[in-house]
């Protein structure tokens, strides 16, 4: 079997529109474990609002691994530990969340299990907060609870309506992309990371761990945010729904969420 490593984005890809693993893409994803392939969650979720996927995976049992933050953290299931994680730079969050005040956008972060802002009733932010599952904490800056004592924050999110916040991104993308990683992951969704952070750069740090190679890595995705571990895996499987550049960098495009287009692919390529 040439891949070794399935890597899953999980929302529009692993699960259909409710939000559900459907029960033909679990039955081939747990054969799949079986015949001793690793399978690792690769989300922007932050490890809470991932658990009850690798729970419904059964990755404990079979090895598998967690890459939440969008790469910012990896987290080995069976061993219950972290054995990567980039955190942003200390003192950042107050000048990003002054750009985004300033430009008629909201930010938020997550601490533990909790999303933090000082905006709880933006409806992104709650999109967020019900995806994950996490309860939404009301803070009064992040500059302020960046100066906690041990706090460090993996990544952030700015929200706004679709066509402003691609009217804001460059602006981002001139003060801080040097220095940080800025991406969209949904079109409401301007998401900030450690500087070179993303799902290739985590993959390829769990290659390493490992002990495998780019090219026995199949991914599969459909955001931006999935671009580039599609672009770098070996086998880049695009969902049917995916974006029109995600589909680009594809070497294969299977079915829809909604037509178990990830049990489509492991019929396809294992």
């Amino acid at each position: 079997m040439q891949y070794q490593i399935l890597a899953l984005d999980i929302d529009g890809t692993l699960t259909n529109r409710k939000k559900e693993i459907t029960a033909g893409t679990l039955s081939a994803i747990m054969e799949l474990q079986k015949q001793g392939v690793i399978v690792v969650i690769a989300s922007g979720r932050p490890v809470y609002g991932v658990q009850p996927i690798a729970e419904a995976l059964e990755l404990e049992r079979y090895g598998g691994y967690i890459l939440c933050f969008n790469g910012g953290r990896i987290f080995a299931c069976r061993e219950k530990k972290i054995i990567f994680e980039q955190t942003l730079p200390h003192g950042y969050l107050g000048k990003l969340e002054k750009m985004a005040k300033d430009n008629q956008c909201e930010i938020m972060s997550y601490d533990g299990n909790c999303v933090i802002t000082n905006c709880p009733t933006d409806p992104f932010i709650v999109i967020e907060s019900r995806i994950n599952h996490l309860p939404l904490r009301e803070i009064r800056t992040l500059a302020d609870y960046d100066e906690r004592p041990g706090f460090l924050a993996n990544k952030c999110i700015v929200t706004a309506e679709d066509g402003h916040l691609a009217a804001v991104e460059p602006k981002f993308q001139k003060a801080f992309g040097s220095k940080l990683n800025i991406y969209r992951s949904e079109p409401f969704f301007l998401e900030i990371m450690p500087q070179n952070v993303d799902k290739a750069f985590a993959l390829a740090k769990l290659l390493e761990y490992l002990g495998y190679t780019r090219e026995q890595l199949a991914a599969c995705g459909d955001g931006y945010n999935d671009l580039s571990m599609i672009r770098y895996a070996g086998m880049g499987v695009a969902m049917a729904n995916a974006q029109a550049a995600v589909k680009e960098a594809a070497d294969f495009i299977t079915r829809s969420n909604e037509e178990d287009g990830v049990a489509y692919a492991i019929e396809q390529l294992f």
